[in-house]
């Protein structure tokens, strides 16, 4: 069942009420695995990833849909999500990266990031999230990644 079926609920999650994120950015500073704080958004990664090198990402402020946002702030939310696109292709060697947009369940703004390669276990069509996320990384792969990231980042 969606979340949108229950429209209180809805409400309460649109307007960032009773989202997750929204609390963690408020309590914390930042959104939970940040790896680093961008001019629009913080970039997240987890340990089990759907495929190597995917990360996350988050709006800072609450938004819903791209439209809600002011063209300026849209388009610092585009250049950020070209530069991580960027970078990261740059670390992982992908060949194809996908980018998502959905926020049906959690609606914030954020994109997924999932760098595609040659044999990837969805090679042949779009990633699945409902197959179980995997934990390929060693336990020194995830800092090693997100220094990659905030290395390449930084050089633009």
């Amino acid at each position: 069942m969606s979340k949108w079926s229950d429209p209180g609920e809805w409400r309460r999650l649109y307007e960032g009420e009773r989202y997750p994120v929204c609390r963690s950015i408020e309590m914390e500073g930042r959104c939970l695995g940040t790896i680093v704080e961008l001019d629009t958004g913080y970039l997240t990664t987890h340990r089990d990833q759907p495929v190597r090198g995917y990360c996350c990402l988050v709006l800072k402020r609450h938004a819903v849909e791209s439209h809600d946002l002011q063209e300026d702030k849209a388009a610092g939310f585009m250049r950020d999500m070209r530069h991580v696109s960027r970078a990261l292709k740059s670390v992982t060697g992908a060949v194809k990266m996908n980018l998502e947009i959905h926020g049906n369940t959690i609606p914030h703004l954020h994109v997924h990031f999932f760098p595609r390669y040659v044999g990837d276990r969805f090679e042949d069509g779009p990633i699945d999230l409902h197959e179980p996320w995997l934990s390929e990384l060693s336990s020194e792969e995830p800092e090693a990644f997100a220094d990659g990231m905030r290395a390449a980042l930084a050089e633009g």
